[in-house]
This record gives C-alpha cells, sequence and structure tokens, in this order.
C-alpha cells in the first residue's frame, strides 16, 4: 500500500469529486459566508494593520489578489496571510476538528483562484480538497493536540492550505507530495500564545505557508516522500502521547466527505468555542429566572480537559486576553446576558462588576468522555449557579451549542451575522457580496467577488 503523503497527493491532484452540489457543497459555501463575515469585521483589528504595513514594508510589486475585500492587492501568499490573519482577529470564525479550518482555507483558496484567474467552482472545489486532507490527518490523532501546545489551526491548516493550493494549480501527484511534505516542515503555533495577536497570525500564517510549499514544490524544490507518516515525521513529532496512527491506509474513494461527518460550526460569539455551551446556558438560566448579577454567590462549571487548558485566562483585563477566559464568559452572560464585540474590549472587561463575577466563579476540569464529533470538548460541559438566597440552578448536560454543527443556525441567522459583520464596511455592497457567495460555484471569476 502506498504511504499517506503518496496517498493524499494521489488525492489531491485527482479527487474525484464529481459535480458540485448536495450537502458538502451547502457547507464549504456556509465556510466561505462565515469567514468572509469575519475577515471584513477584523480587518481594523491592530493586528491586521500591523501585518499589512509588514507586508507593504517588504515592497513586493506583485498584484494577484484582494486584500480584505477592498481594493488593496497582494501576492496571493501575503494576501492569504493577511486575510487569513483578519479572518481569525476576532475569533469569529467556525470551527471543526479541533480549530478553524475556514479561516485558513478559505484566505488560500480565494487568493490562489484570483491569482490563477479561476472562478468559484475550482474555489469551492479546492476547499473540499484541503477540508478532506485534514480531516484525514485529524482522524489519525487520539489525542488532544493543544494538551501539547500545538495550535491545529496553525499545524494541519497549513498542510491543508498547501493541498488546496497543490490542487488549484494542478500539481502533478509527486510535486503535490513535495508541497504537503514542505508544508509540514512549515507548520507551528503554539497555544501558549491564545489570547494575543500571535493567535490570529497562527491562521494566516497556515495559508501563507501552504500557498508557499505549493510554490515552491511546483519551481522543483523536493522534500520526503513520506515525510507525514515517518517515524520522525509531521504526524509523530505532533503526537501528545506518540498514539497517531501512521499506518491506516487513505479511502479516498466511495466514502463520505470528512465534511459531512465534522461540518462546521458557526460561532454566535466572538470568543473561544470552549466557552460557548457553558454562555448559552448561562444567559437561559439568567434570562428564566430574571437573575440580577448580585443575586448570584458563585458559578460552578463542569468541562473538559483540554478546554480547560485552552482557557488559560482567569482574570483578564484587556478584550483580547478575555477571549480566552471562562470566567469572563460567565460574567459577561450574566451582566449583558451578552458576549458580543461590544463586550470584548478592555473597558468592559475591567468594570467592577465583571471583575467581581469572574472571582465568583470556579472550573473543574473533567477528564471523561469526549465528544466523538468534536473530540477536543467533553461530551458535555454542565453548570450550576448558586444564589445568595441558597437556591441552586442547574443546566443539566450542555451536550451543542447553537451553531454547532449539530445544531446548525439557520440560514437567516447566517445572513444576519454576515450583515452585522460587514455593517461598518461602507466601501461593500453587503448584500450583494453575500448573494455573490451563494452562488459561488456560479461565479466565473473569483476575482468578481467583492466588487462585481
Amino acid at each position: 500500500m502506498p504511504g499517506l503523503t503518496r496517498s493524499l497527493a494521489e488525492f489531491v491532484h485527482a479527487p474525484g469529486l464529481g459535480a458540485l452540489s448536495g450537502r458538502a457543497v451547502e457547507i464549504a459555501q456556509s465556510g466561505f459566508i462565515d469567514t468572509t463575515a469575519t475577515l471584513i469585521a477584523g480587518r481594523e483589528e491592530p493586528v491586521v494593520g500591523m501585518v499589512t504595513r509588514f507586508v507593504a514594508a517588504r515592497g513586493s510589486a506583485a498584484s494577484e489578489a484582494t486584500l480584505l475585500a477592498g481594493t488593496g492587492r497582494a501576492a496571493s501568499a501575503d494576501a492569504a496571510l493577511i486575510n487569513g490573519t483578519a479572518g481569525h482577529a476576532l475569533d469569529f470564525d467556525d470551527v471543526a476538528m479541533g480549530g478553524h479550518p475556514s479561516t485558513v482555507l478559505v484566505p488560500t483558496v480565494l487568493a490562489e483562484a484570483e491569482a490563477l484567474g479561476l472562478g468559484g467552482a475550482e474555489a469551492v472545489r479546492a476547499y473540499l480538497v484541503g477540508y478532506e486532507v485534514w480531516s484525514e490527518l485529524f482522524r489519525r490523532e487520539p489525542d488532544a493536540y493543544h494538551l501539547k501546545g500545538w495550535h491545529p489551526t496553525a499545524v494541519l491548516g497549513t498542510v491543508a492550505a498547501a493541498a488546496a493550493s497543490a490542487h488549484l494549480r494542478g500539481l502533478p501527484a509527486d510535486r503535490v507530495r513535495h508541497a504537503l511534505s514542505l508544508a509540514g516542515s512549515f507548520a507551528g503555533g503554539l497555544v501558549a500564545n491564545f489570547g494575543t495577536m500571535t493567535k490570529p497570525l497562527h491562521a494566516g500564517r497556515a495559508a501563507a505557508a501552504g500557498i508557499e510549499a505549493a510554490q515552491l514544490a511546483q519551481a522543483g524544490l523536493t522534500a520526503a516522500d513520506d515525510a507525514l507518516e515517518h517515524h520522525a515525521g509531521y504526524l509523530a513529532a505532533l503526537s501528545p502521547k506518540g498514539s497517531v496512527d501512521l499506518d491506516a491506509p487513505v479511502i479516498t474513494q466511495n466514502r463520505p466527505l470528512g465534511i459531512l461527518d465534522t461540518g462546521l460550526s458557526i460561532k454566535k460569539y466572538p470568543i473561544c468555542y470552549a466557552t460557548h455551551r457553558v454562555i448559552d446556558a448561562v444567559i437561559d438560566l439568567a434570562q428564566a429566572h430574571d437573575l440580577h448579577p448580585d443575586a448570584v454567590r458563585e458559578v460552578r462549571a463542569w468541562i473538559g480537559v483540554a478546554q480547560a487548558s485552552m482557557l488559560r485566562n482567569h482574570r483578564p483585563v484587556t478584550g483580547l486576553a478575555a477571549k480566552f477566559s471562562l470566567e469572563f464568559a460567565v460574567a459577561s452572560s450574566l451582566a449583558a446576558r451578552s458576549v458580543g464585540l461590544a463586550e470584548l474590549t478592555d473597558s468592559f472587561v475591567n468594570q467592577p462588576l465583571i471583575q467581581r463575577l469572574m472571582e465568583r466563579v470556579r472550573i473543574q476540569a473533567v477528564d471523561g468522555e469526549r465528544c466523538p464529533h468534536e473530540p477536543v470538548f467533553a461530551l458535555n460541559d454542565r453548570i450550576e449557579i448558586e444564589l445568595t438566597d441558597g437556591r441552586v440552578l442547574a443546566s443539566g448536560d450542555l451536550r451543542f451549542a447553537r451553531g454547532n454543527a449539530m445544531l446548525p443556525l439557520k440560514p437567516a441567522d447566517l445572513k444576519a451575522k454576515f450583515l452585522d459583520c460587514t455593517r461598518a464596511a461602507r466601501d461593500l455592497d453587503a448584500e450583494a457580496v453575500f448573494e455573490r457567495l451563494n452562488r459561488l460555484p456560479e461565479l466565473p471569476r473569483v476575482a468578481q467577488l467583492f466588487h462585481g
């Protein structure tokens, strides 16, 4: 049997996806819609300005792809770097397979398809190819990457982006193999940097590095034929406990695409997804019982070990750090009955009431059964709210957050999020962009997406 690297290269070269229709395409299109929304919403974030100036200072004259849905242009890898960073800057982008696939794949695919003069059908197909490679890599590791310190968006996303780019470039299988292996050497990203500007940069760098890997392979740069599965290779190096499956064959024919299994979870809140089930429950209980924050003596939360590891900021004082704080998520849910962009600001985080409420949150990390759809999470979360009058309000088991792939948002809710994220973008006809995204496979050229 051919090894993993060779098998994936053959798939990327000739994926055999058939006609673009059905549920897989619908899910992929939701990824394009949601990432475009979060990219536009994030384009004024400080980290995006810094990365944009960094790219400009390099002085490249290339004008291949659109920057930030505006009129600026850059080389495709640089556009993917900036756009991927913007898409992840607010931590409002979709979730699957322990990471954020669309915030890597959409900027990669849009930049490369535009640079190559391709249309929406090719873009959607390349997204599905990248997602399938990500899924194949993810399913081989039974242990949580986060617990060793790896951010899956960065380490799995880089290889998936290389696959999407190589597919769009039509590379022969041997060149695809080199691109995937090279991307394995480019991959990196640390959980320790969650809650800082570096986390959104992980997504941008994964997209850019994937494109660069494909470009270098196309130019003739070589890499190992077995870098992904070698005992001293990519997957083994990333494996938290050395439990990764390096030997199982890749089955690409006559089986459902991975995206049909894991799907995409669309975020309702611009904060780490590990908090979302708890946020839903706290807001529901606060509304149902008309709770005043001062009536709460203590909130107890039971969440998974990997979730607790990600939520490292227990007393944040900035909006950025608060994105990785369950204490803040609970406090905001109680005080504002919302955890939105308006709450994730330094001034809101530092309100005396919010700081007091954060002190009342107790977290228990539970090393138990994990969710089969999102193994980085516990099967269920749960909370209890103890009131000053002695009553205890319990959530029961919390299985899926609203917007999860197993509890998806309605199309109208996805459009509402898109329009909310793009409200401040006066340079765009947001309704027209939304309609083009909904007809993406019919778009003759990706270059028409933002400005007709």
